[in-house]
């Protein structure tokens, strides 16, 4: 919730740093093609809960017609920057760009009340620090060991706790590998395709290090050596959404200052949502001319690692796996990369498997990066409609390409007492490759 009582700022809601470009939004014809495939709009029935709608406030605000009312943040905030307009959009309008300029505006100018913006600050702050994230991982792991979480789910308490108890509802089972180190250089078996820097993120690296863990196997087996960079630090992509965008460039600095170092061929990344923010890092940076050309040549090199091995015939043998499964798309990765066909082609090389099509799989399952624990109302709606559409396929597995949404979408099945596995594509193919369905 935004502040009732919150002034506007001055006679317009944005100022002249890093403003949403004009030219951006003037490419909207107001056709409305976005309307039927806006989570929020569907959701909330609000024309100015819709891209067209949102669009209509950033120029309006930014001509100095409007300032930065509770109103206008409340309806900039409900954005999830699917950017599922953007694939349905004939006039190609880059509304990531526009959203993340106008939050950015908004995180520097707006006074949230005290409360909301310690929530804000703690998560930010919290789950873009590895520090704190390997303590905070460290005494979650030892909370579910001593039995204190299963003790207290099945109490009933959470409900009590607010937002304490809605994250507390995401978290998956943490295993001891994620206080470990991946080899720093993984040698390619087979003849060398190239040497791969790894991105690691931060929920991926903590939460879920058996999908970082496979993708460095199956990236040496299919000719790769894989690199990864001892030093890497957060990507930033979870600040540059959220507005937070000086903080998130001095973060993507110290990545590309990373990976140059490294002296690699291509960055894998096996999170949707850091691997859209580093291809835009070029975006990021074009006005920085110590930074623009560097950023150009970074985001040149970022592929999720869906897209790279699809594009290469696979090396080594593939063993049967007797699932069937289903695939959820991250929006970051359909609409914010437009990668939809290259994870389904590589399900398809795995013998045995079944891959059964998701009615509405592009549709957002409310993560949405920190979505989820800011407005839990509608990203409980809108995850309610994920899981009965996963439940209707009948599958054994759903496979995500990033942590967010499996994070989200195993707490739906999870409420739901549904036994279906959230899984990483690359994970599949790990278990192909090694024999093992584990």
């Amino acid at each position: 919730m935004v502040s009732q009582s919150a002034e506007t700022i001055g006679a317009g809601a944005f100022d002249q740093l890093d403003p949403p470009d004009p030219e951006l939004y003037l490419d909207c014809i107001h056709c409305g093609f976005c309307l039927p495939t806006c989570p929020t709009y569907l959701v909330l029935g609000n024309e100015m809960d819709s891209p067209r709608g949102r669009l209509y406030l950033i120029r309006t605000a930014s001509e100095g017609k409007i300032g930065a009312s509770d109103s206008f943040v409340k309806h900039m905030d409900l954005c999830l920057l699917c950017r599922a307009c953007e694939t349905a959009c004939p006039s190609g309008v880059k509304f990531g760009f526009l959203m993340e300029a106008a939050r950015g505006q908004i995180a520097r100018r707006y006074q949230y009340p005290p409360a909301e913006r310690r929530f804000r600050d703690f998560i930010l702050h919290t789950f873009t620090d590895l520090g704190r994230l390997r303590t905070l991982t460290s005494l979650l792991r030892l909370y579910q060991r001593l039995g204190l979480q299963r003790l207290i789910r099945a109490s009933g308490l959470l409900s009590f706790f607010g937002r304490l108890g809605q994250m507390e509802a995401l978290l998956p089972e943490i295993a001891a590998p994620c206080l470990g180190e991946l080899p720093e250089v993984t040698p390619a078996k087979g003849q060398r395709r190239g040497r791969v820097g790894l991105l690691l993120g931060c929920v991926q690296r903590f939460f879920f290090a058996h999908v970082n863990a496979a993708t460095v196997r199956v990236l040496s087996e299919n000719g790769y050596e894989v690199v990864v960079p001892r030093n890497q630090e957060c990507c930033g992509s979870l600040l540059v959404h959220e507005g937070e965008r000086e903080r998130g460039k001095l973060l993507a600095r110290r990545t590309i200052e990373c990976f140059e170092l490294a002296n690699v061929d291509v960055i894998a990344v096996n999170a949707a949502g850091c691997g859209s923010v580093m291809k835009e890092y070029w975006e990021l940076f074009q006005a920085d001319p110590d930074y623009a050309k560097r950023a150009e040549a970074f985001s040149r090199k970022v592929r999720d690692v869906s897209e790279l091995l699809a594009g290469l015939p696979l090396c080594g043998k593939l063993q049967p796996l007797n699932l069937t499964v289903t695939y959820h798309d991250a929006g970051h990765l359909v609409h914010g990369q437009k990668i939809r066909q290259e994870p389904r082609r590589l399900l398809n090389t795995i013998p045995g498997l079944r891959l059964v099509e998701l009615r509405e799989s592009d549709f957002c399952c409310g993560s949405a990066g920190i979505y989820n624990l800011l407005h839990p109302d509608v990203a409980q709606q809108l995850l309610d409609r994920k899981v009965e559409r996963i439940r209707e396929t009948g599958a054994d597995v759903v496979l995500s390409g990033n942590p967010g949404c499996s994070l989200q979408i195993e707490k739906g099945l999870r409420e739901r007492g549904l036994q279906i596995r959230v899984l990483h594509p690359v994970e599949l193919l790990d278990w192909s490759y090694r024999g093992t369905e584990r």
